[in-house]
């Protein structure tokens, strides 16, 4: 199994697409963790026994700003917060390899060794993108400015080591081209 990972707004998202588009089955970390931080009885008990009654709203949805709130005020927070979330994400995925046949199968997280997931995985790849190229990505796409994205940034394993500890890097810094990258890449493991 492989696992995609990278910096926020390194292009992790679009290589899960390519392989997607190429037929392999893709599970999506945050994807998945948000589904079931609304759906899994003992992630809401816990999120509701750590953030108070207000966790969720009244429509069954999960209180996003408390959370990123919550989340953003330290580092023990969002350990508190992972330690609720990861097991259960963990076993999903599991369960989702199991459901999934095909010689290739890979998931895409943006803390794979800070959550531990990379141990699930046979191969790493690292996406990888300048630090400048990152903060303009994400500061278009969510809203956010460039600060925000720095400390966001500061959160995550720095590149450097997530490219040391790789298999493969794809680089997409716009000079070379993606696709032939992931082609090759995928080439490798069969």
């Amino acid at each position: 199994m492989v696992a995609i990972t990278g910096g926020i707004g390194s292009g992790k998202s679009v290589v899960s697409r390519l392989l997607r588009v190429m037929g392999t089955p893709v599970y999506d970390t945050d994807v998945q963790a948000r589904r079931l931080m609304l759906s899994d009885p003992a992630i809401k008990e816990a999120l509701t026994g750590l953030l108070g009654a207000e966790a969720y709203l009244a429509d069954g949805s999960l209180n996003k700003p408390l959370l990123a709130q919550y989340l953003f005020a330290s580092a023990q927070h969002n350990q508190q917060i992972n330690d609720i979330v990861h097991p259960v994400v963990r076993q999903d995925l599991r369960r989702w390899v199991a459901e999934h046949p095909e010689k290739v199968v890979a998931f895409e997280s943006a803390i794979l060794y800070e959550s531990g997931f990379h141990a699930e995985a046979s191969c790493v790849w690292m996406v990888y993108a300048p630090q400048e190229a990152r903060l303009q990505r994400v500061a278009e796409r969510d809203g956010l400015r460039p600060e925000q994205v720095a400390q966001r940034m500061e959160r995550q394993m720095p590149d450097e080591e997530k490219c040391r500890r790789a298999d493969i890097v794809l680089a997409n810094d716009g000079r070379k081209p993606l696709i032939p990258q992931v082609i090759d890449a995928l080439k490798s493991l069969v």
